[in-house]
């Protein structure tokens, strides 16, 4: 299958048990949102760019909407919302998800959440409901996730998601002066659990 025989999807809205997850809209709301995620040094120290301000958020979410546009869609940067805080298509977004796509069948996945919220399990349902929308939806045969060595929760995630650690990639990433390694996860549209999908 080609990356255009590949359905695109738009706009995207998953649910989990907790969560759920929709397009960016370029409103203060999300813009305040995403800053609070990409603006936190202790957030951002396990992504692979520098702390953003609130115009740079800005930025990001007018590119996400462009990168949405695009046929066939190769990109879906996401806002994560909490179901608790009212209809996910106006709740403020508390993180966000990413699903790239690669080409022959192939994404990577990503994922930041607000750090008031880590240790509550809500990046594992992010990842179910990635993995839903990459195997389910866009009928992908792998995905792939690569991972800060030091970031230990962010593996145990994956693990728990049925990723396989590949390997390390080394000096995969320069930022703040130095080269860092990364350690690439993966999982195949055969080893993925659909009832772990957690998308409604």
């Amino acid at each position: 299958m080609t990356p255009e025989q590949v359905p695109s999807v738009r706009p995207v809205r998953l649910t989990g048990p907790r969560l759920a997850i929709r397009e960016f809209h370029l409103t203060p709301q999300d813009v305040d949102g995403l800053h609070a995620v990409f603006g936190d040094a202790e957030t951002a120290r396990f992504l692979p760019f520098e702390p953003r301000d609130a115009e740079e958020c800005a930025d990001q979410i007018e590119l996400y909407l462009e990168e949405a546009e695009k046929r066939p869609r190769t990109v879906y940067r996401l806002a994560v919302t909490l179901r608790s805080d009212g209809r996910p298509a106006d709740a403020p977004p508390v993180g966000q998800a990413v699903l790239g796509l690669d080409g022959d069948r192939a994404g990577t996945l990503g994922y930041a959440l607000r750090r008031d919220l880590w240790g509550n399990g809500y990046a594992g349902e992010i990842v179910a409901m990635l993995c839903g929308l990459g195997f389910g939806r866009l009928r992908l045969h792998r995905l792939a996730a690569r991972v800060d060595p030091a970031n230990t929760a962010s593996a145990r995630v994956l693990t728990r998601a049925g990723f396989h650690l590949e390997g390390r990639i080394r000096h995969d990433l320069f930022l703040h002066g130095t080269w860092h390694d990364s350690d690439q996860f993966s999982l195949l549209e055969d080893e993925w659990v659909e009832e772990a999908a957690g998308q409604g």
